[in-house]
């Protein structure tokens, strides 16, 4: 079986470009993550993994889309080996099953990780150029207009902590944080 995974960063891009691929692939089955690639903890990426069986065939549209760091890439190629599957990115033409093949993932995987290290470089220096100048004030807090609602709901036993997360799609450390902050 074909299986493709497709992943944007953020939910306002736009996934048509990686799915055509696929459909042009012929892929039987697509996992779709909109979030960062920085770790492996991705809904889509996970349940992929898990589905996937021996004989199957993952195709990704380019290593940045899989991993961004070669540690990643490396430890999710192996995993799919453990379980007997190919790994084929259409983007740098590699393809697990051959030796030259595992040797460019290494090779991809490590410029992929040098790409993004240099991007996270930029980023820094231009917030801190933007901040010499008085420009850069930092990201915008996020507001939910029912945060004081939902808040009162826990802080009464209605609900339980985790429900209130969810109803406010924050994790844990942000949730406390902005209730500790919060007026009682």
């Amino acid at each position: 079986m074909k299986i493709g995974y497709i992943r944007i960063s953020s939910a306002d891009q736009n996934t048509a470009r990686q799915e055509v691929l696929m459909q042009e692939l012929g892929v039987d089955q697509i996992f779709i993550d909109r979030i960062s690639g920085k770790n492996l903890e991705r809904p889509e990426l996970k349940r992929m993994m898990t589905f996937v069986r021996q004989g199957d065939t993952v195709i990704v549209e380019s290593i940045s889309r899989f991993a961004r760091n070669t540690r990643d890439l490396l430890e999710l190629v192996e995993q799919l080996t453990r379980k007997g599957v190919e790994f084929v990115s259409k983007k740098e033409a590699i393809d697990t099953t051959t030796p030259s093949g595992k040797f460019m993932l290494t090779i991809f995987g490590a410029v992929a990780e040098l790409e993004r290290d240099y991007i996270l470089q930029r980023q820094r220096e231009g917030i801190e150029v933007a901040k010499a100048k008085g420009v850069y004030t930092g990201r915008k807090p996020v507001v939910h207009a029912d945060f004081d609602a939902v808040v009162r709901k826990w802080r009464s036993g209605q609900i339980t902590a985790v429900e209130a997360m969810k109803r406010l799609d924050m994790k844990s450390s942000t949730f406390y944080r902005k209730v500790k902050g919060a007026k009682k």
